[in-house]
């Protein structure tokens, strides 16, 4: 993607309030930093106003190369001033652009998901971004539409293509669904026959390494992007360098292996806030996903839930059985199954793929992550 070589073509999904720094050290520590790892989205008008979270939220570890930013925006000039703030400043080494997202906060303003409908400001906010770019690459990320009534990810893809973008991924689902059902792979083939000249990153339902190399056989895409199959698995990087290399087995950690995990990302999210406190208080919503198909009991899984200090959180989960080996089933999916019936638009925002109508300036959000 532009100079760099993304070797093996594997690629950490930007994930609201997930891809802090700790959570990107701990998948670049077990990848042998291979691979690209993405910032949690960064509205542009957020960083434009230097809103306090997200100057905090951009800031990347010193062994972080490339430092990989994700960007949401809808107006092209507040888009453009904060593309160019990012190359003025050096803050990134490659700027990603958010078309994917599809919750009711950022869909109700024409981002996201909503965004590609409108054909014109995909378009203008692609020429601002990568005209503001120089030589740092932009990618962007996109789902297949907002619902199957309204596919844009063939018209988005060359789009794309046309306004210089270095490389596209799509999440083979809509907005509508969420993150429920099955992802379309064939969908991802088709943007891969449709899309020729630059690379075609696949999203959706990786949740092993067989997985990854299984849609990249199927769909012909150049690389993967791992989302949910991550989540209380930042070992799944080094499965997949293993597999594109060739080089071992997937990791099968044993429950003590998991738990000496869990508290170093708890530790680094207390280094990185600044506060050890808060930081395990963060790290809550990754406990029941690192204990995904281990035997704890409801009670301990509730304490858990409440822990407040890294000794706190090392005696409890040091009452648990440690040597219990990696279980049958462990994979699958996890994080958010939810689907919705309706995608929340702008008023009119389907009358007319071309306009521009009911997007302005105010439609930025002014913080960033989750």
């Amino acid at each position: 993607m532009g100079p760099h070589i993304v070797s093996p073509p594997v690629v950490l999904a930007p994930m609201a309030g997930i891809t802090n720094a700790p959570f990107r050290t701990l998948c670049r520590e077990f990848s042998g930093g291979k691979g690209l790892f993405v910032s949690e989205m960064i509205t542009t008008r957020a960083l434009v106003e230097r809103n306090e979270k997200t100057m905090q939220l951009i800031q990347f570890g010193e062994t972080e190369r490339p430092r990989s930013i994700q960007l949401y925006g809808v107006d092209p000039a507040t888009v453009g001033k904060a593309v160019r703030m990012i190359v003025d400043e050096d803050l990134a080494d490659h700027i990603d652009l958010n078309f994917g997202c599809p919750v009711p906060k950022v869909t109700r303003k024409g981002g996201g998901s909503a965004l590609p409908y409108k054909r014109n400001l995909l378009r203008a906010i692609l020429r601002e971004a990568v005209s503001g770019a120089g030589e740092l690459p932009v990618t962007i990320k996109m789902r297949k539409g907002i619902d199957d009534d309204h596919t844009t990810y063939l018209d988005a893809g060359r789009i794309a293509v046309e306004e210089g973008v270095t490389a596209v991924a799509l999440h083979g689902r809509t907005a509508a669904q969420h993150y429920s059902g099955t992802a379309d792979w064939e969908a991802i083939a088709r943007l891969r026959e449709h899309v020729t000249e630059i690379p075609v990153l696949g999203n959706g339902d990786i949740w092993s390494a067989a997985d990854a190399v299984r849609m990249m056989a199927e769909t012909g895409c150049d690389g993967v992007v791992v989302g949910r199959g991550c989540l209380g698995r930042p070992w799944l990087f080094g499965d997949l360098v293993a597999a594109f290399e060739g080089t071992g087995a997937p990791a099968a950690p044993a429950l003590r292996e998991v738990a000496d995990v869990m508290v170093r990302h708890a530790q680094l999210l207390g280094e990185w806030i600044g506060d050890e406190a808060r930081g395990v208080i963060d790290f809550r919503k990754h406990v029941a996903w690192y204990l995904k198909g281990f035997s704890v009991g409801s009670d301990l899984r509730r304490s858990l839930a409440v822990t407040s200090s890294l000794a706190e959180l090392r005696a409890q989960l040091d009452t648990l059985h440690l040597d219990q080996p990696w279980p049958a089933g462990a994979d699958g999916p996890r994080g958010r199954t939810s689907g919705r019936d309706r995608v929340v638009l702008p008023d009119g925002w389907l009358n007319d793929p071309w306009d521009r109508a009911g997007v302005d300036p105010e439609a930025e959000l002014d913080t960033s992550g989750g």
